[in-house]
């Protein structure tokens, strides 16, 4: 497997899209997310995509195989969800650890047929329980979930990502935090249990609206601040916003960062519908911008985003000269 730091040192390297976006077009029904084995599930599945790595792995791996024929050099693992905190919806908690291993063998499964060199990122999301605000408003001091009990769950999902293969973790769609600490925590730990060779850690917080700060109240250079104690490998910013509207939040990160600096914006903002409909082309102009100024090192797409924006945006970035690590000065105040 290639270094991806001397990767990152040559050029702009290229993150995959939405994952979601692309399992709505085989327009699944509960039957198909059940599968065989869990054709007389108690409760309904539907909507559980992270199933899907068990019960209709060849759609997983074809969805990894298009992104990575349009140009991307690092396809994420379907595990968005695949904890024992947000399995508990579908009351599948038992499958977390299955999950994670099934996904990475999907993305690698996807790497072999596609015979190009890439990096699977194991993704590991914000959670549907936060430890920094309240779900009651009559009770602001109460929590859904102690930090401990995020740091289980994370834990488990590291260990079912790094035992299925991935070649780096990803901690993304960060709104909240506390919860990204505690997954760094968990990983550390895991990696200092298990005395294994710990992999690059990629870190992408989430700026929820225009005062341009997290959905728990943290500016974007607070949020930096508080994670870089991990010494990730990159630090960046997905989803919420469309490119257009996470540009100065960008051109921010890439002043203050002393890492490498990545970006996966929406295919603009939702429309009424819900729905995304920045054309392929125009994300693809957006992020050609940011790399003329120097302002990223990855690049790709989040919600909305398909193949078509991610060869676009590996057309427009192909041969610009990645953003250069600055050199630290370390001085005593």
């Amino acid at each position: 497997m290639a270094d991806i730091r001397k990767e990152l040192e040559k050029r702009i390297l290229i993150i995959d899209g939405a994952m979601g976006t692309m399992i709505q077009r085989y327009k699944l029904a509960e039957a198909d997310y059940r599968g065989e084995r869990f054709k007389n599930w108690h409760c309904d599945v539907k909507g559980n995509n992270d199933l899907l790595n068990i019960t209709q792995p060849q759609i997983i791996t074809e969805i990894h195989k298009q992104y990575l024929d349009a140009g991307a050099d690092i396809i994420e693992t379907n595990t968005f969800s695949s904890t024992v905190i947000a399995m508990a919806d579908y009351e599948m908690q038992s499958l977390a650890y299955e999950l994670n291993v099934a996904a990475a063998a999907c993305a690698k499964e996807a790497i072999r047929q596609s015979g190009k060199t890439a990096w699977v990122a194991g993704a590991i999301g914000p959670l549907n329980k936060t430890l920094s605000l309240s779900p009651d408003v009559n009770n602001p001091g109460f929590r859904a979930v102690t930090f401990d009990e995020v740091v289980a769950a994370y834990y488990e999902q590291v260990k079912g990502l790094v035992d299925g293969g991935v070649d780096l973790l990803l901690i993304e769609t960060i709104f909240d935090t506390l919860n990204a600490k505690a997954a760094i925590y968990a990983i550390k730990k895991y990696f200092r249990d298990t005395k294994k060779e710990s992999l690059p850690v990629m870190i992408s917080g989430t700026i929820t609206d225009a005062s341009g700060r997290t959905l728990s109240g943290q500016t974007l250079e607070a949020f930096y601040t508080s994670v870089m104690h991990a010494k990730p490998l990159s630090i960046g910013l997905n989803c919420a916003l469309g490119a257009k509207e996470m540009r100065p939040h960008i051109e921010e990160l890439s002043q203050i960062s002393s890492c490498y600096v990545s970006a996966y914006p929406n295919a603009g903002l939702p429309n009424a519908m819900g729905e995304y409909d920045e054309h392929p082309e125009d994300t693809g102009h957006y992020l050609e911008e940011w790399a003329k100024e120097g302002f990223v090192n990855i690049v790709g797409g989040c919600c909305g985003t398909t193949p078509d924006h991610i060869k676009h945006i590996a057309e427009h970035v192909k041969g610009l000269t990645p953003r250069p690590l600055p050199i630290i000065e370390k001085e005593l105040v």
